[in-house]
């Protein structure tokens, strides 16, 4: 018998020995959050010397673009004077930072802002405390959504539904099952497979897929994303405001295994090394649409990444990076809203209250305007 490859592969492999095959759910779910063990809860992921890289720690850009938009939207509300501003997930920080330099240039908005960031994440928070030390803004650290008070709110959430952890079903001549992670021969390492009887959690697929995938097909659901959406959208029904989640991910729900792992920026086995690697699957925007406007919000979009940002003014606001002496913002600009880079499996949805009129993925003034 081998040894485990970490100290959490070794739990799970005593977990399954003793008690079956887990879910997906299940393994992604501990690979990320276990409390000791964790990936996200023993290390800062970001940048050169972490696993993977965000937009907002690609250049300033972005997150000065998400503040010029979240100023108009704080407009269309009706300017209020206190407004709850929610990032989930926020990273480093980088992006609310980036954020508040641009909310500056739009009177009232700073000063109506109470800042909220949803993270479990210690080495995160610290970083976040750091970056934003100087932002001159109320700030509350939370484990969830439904810790932040209640009033009007302008929610962002940056690369965060993709690393919820999913459920994956497997279409077989008699429906769908679910599939699981066992043990493989070795009984230290891991392998999918297929559980005998059916699963409930067909019913929570999209009908047309549900009825229309073949016969050997992979689907995904994210049970914790539905949830997390349907909470966005019922907090916009009762109160004023707008939600912006941006992700990669597919526009319509389609079948296929997006289930993946990446180590030292470079894809990695997602049944290898669990803790050590981060673990993402693609955002199913029209699932998360849905689960908001059951729960009473309006939905807009998805819209490419690339297209937003271009409609912001990213362009202009790269060429007076370039002028003011700013290294490298080609490249960065191209790695944001190229087809080829980040620009189209980006995308963004926008959520919003009855109350409030118009489209956020419409023409906005930005810093080309």
């Amino acid at each position: 018998m081998t040894a485990p490859a970490t100290p959490l592969a070794g739990l799970l492999a005593r977990r399954i020995a003793a008690n079956g095959p887990i879910t997906v759910a299940d393994y992604m779910a501990e690979a990320l959050g276990h409390p000791t063990h964790g990936y996200y809860r023993s290390r800062d992921p970001l940048g050169a010397r972490g696993d993977f890289t965000t937009a907002p720690e690609i250049s300033q850009m972005f997150g000065e673009l998400i503040g010029l938009w979240a100023a108009v939207v704080w407009q269309q509300m009706g300017s209020p004077d206190l407004v709850r501003l929610v990032e989930l997930g926020p990273g480093r920080g980088t992006l609310m930072a980036d954020f508040l330099r641009a909310a500056r240039m739009v009177p009232g908005f700073k000063q109506a802002i109470r800042l909220h960031l949803v993270e479990t994440s210690r080495p995160l928070r610290d970083r976040q405390k750091q970056a934003l030390a100087e932002s001159g803004v109320t700030i509350g650290w939370h484990d969830d959504l439904a810790a932040v008070p209640d009033g009007p709110m302008i929610l962002v959430a940056n690369e965060f539904f993709d690393a919820l952890p999913i459920r994956q079903l497997q279409r077989l001549p008699g429906g769908w099952h679910e599939r699981l992670v066992d043990l493989d021969e070795d009984r230290m390492g891991f392998r999918f497979v297929v559980s005998p009887g059916r699963s409930a959690g067909a019913a929570l697929l999209d009908p047309v897929l549900r009825e229309s995938a073949p016969v050997g097909a992979i689907a995904e659901i994210c049970p914790a994303g539905l949830a997390i959406s349907g909470a966005i959208g019922a907090r916009l029904k009762a109160e004023d405001g707008a939600a912006l989640l941006i992700d990669y991910g597919t526009a319509r729900s389609a079948a296929g295994d997006s289930f993946q792992a990446v180590k030292a920026h470079k894809y990695h086995d997602p049944l290898a090394d669990p803790g050590e690697a981060d673990l993402t699957a693609h955002v199913d925007f029209q699932a998360l649409a849905r689960a908001a406007t059951e729960a009473g919000a309006v939905a807009h979009g998805p819209v490419e990444q690339g297209a937003f940002l271009t409609a912001l003014g990213i362009e202009a606001r790269a060429e007076t990076l370039k002028q003011s002496g700013a290294r490298d913002v080609d490249a960065a600009l191209r790695r944001l809203i190229d087809a080829r880079e980040m620009g189209s499996l980006f995308k963004l949805l926008a959520l919003t209250s009855p109350t409030l009129d118009g489209s956020p993925l419409g023409p906005l003034p930005g810093f080309g305007g």
